[in-house]
Parts: C-alpha cells; sequence; structure tokens
C-alpha cells in the first residue's frame, strides 16, 4: 500500500516513476475473474489461437492497471484521476516482461490538478500503451502536506 503523501507544491514537471511487472497466467485468470471480463481471447489458448493474436492476449484494462501503479508510484497516495484516455498498439501476451513510465507534464496550481503522460513498452522495447491522465490532488488528505488524519469529526 503506497500511504505517502506529497506536499502539491513538492511536484514538479519532469519527474518520472516506473512499473515493471512480468504478467502470468495466473494474473490473466484473476483479472477475468475479479472484473467479469471472460472474454475467451484472454482464457482459451485454442480460441485465441485461432485469431490474429495466435494465443492468450492479456486485458487491455489490466495493461491499464500498470498505468495507474505507475502513477501512483508518481505522485503517491490523496491523488485521484478524473480523466484518463489510453492508445493500445500492440498486444502484452502472458510471459511478457513490461515496463509503465509516467511522467509529470503539466501541473495547474491554482486547481490542484497534474497531468501526467504514461508509456508502457513490452516485448523488445516495443510500446504496446500509451495514456495520458488528468489527476486532482485531495486537500482533505493533506492539506499543504501534512499527515492524513482521517474524516472530519461529526
Amino acid at each position: 500500500m503506497n500511504a505517502t503523501v506529497r506536499p502539491f507544491e513538492s511536484f514538479t514537471v519532469g519527474e518520472r516513476a516506473a512499473y515493471t511487472r512480468t504478467v502470468t497466467a495466473e494474473d490473466v485468470d484473476d483479472f477475468a475473474r475479479v472484473s467479469g471480463d471472460d472474454n475467451a481471447l484472454h482464457l482459451d489458448a485454442a480460441f485465441a489461437g485461432r485469431t490474429r493474436f495466435g494465443g492468450r492476449v492479456v486485458h487491455g484494462a489490466l495493461s491499464f492497471g500498470f498505468m495507474a501503479a505507475a502513477q501512483t508510484r508518481l505522485v503517491g497516495a490523496g491523488v485521484i484521476w478524473l480523466d484518463a484516455r489510453v492508445r493500445f498498439t500492440a498486444p502484452v501476451r502472458i510471459g511478457d516482461t513490461v515496463t509503465t513510465t509516467t511522467e509529470l507534464v503539466a501541473i495547474e496550481p491554482d486547481r490542484r490538478m497534474l497531468r501526467v503522460r504514461s508509456t508502457v513498452r513490452g516485448r523488445d522495447d516495443g510500446v504496446v500503451m500509451e495514456g495520458e491522465s488528468t489527476l486532482k490532488y485531495l486537500r482533505e488528505v493533506g492539506g499543504s502536506g501534512g499527515p492524513f488524519r482521517g474524516p472530519p469529526a461529526p
């Protein structure tokens, strides 16, 4: 669990963070179970083998989750997504090691918002997904960077 709360003023354009994971069949099966996305393309090797992919591929939404992991490493706790846009450029396969790199590209101090850009690279360092997100820094978790004190008393 990442419970690091950074002062908003500590963010600087150009900061980066990365998240790397080797995707297992268990990851894909667990994601299908939790999300309800039971598309045979992700779960059935025989079915997926008859498609242009030639075998099982990882859920795009699971790769999207790796983007969230890299962003959390960059900005810490107490920051929420307002929007996200992604483009999938190549399949991720079971056994692939993917690295998501996220960079802080803009800061809007008056609105306490951040814009980040992410790139996910997989096999042979090829880009498999690109995305951009707008994030909102929650005042109530740290204000100017103080520790989280929980919700206000009733």
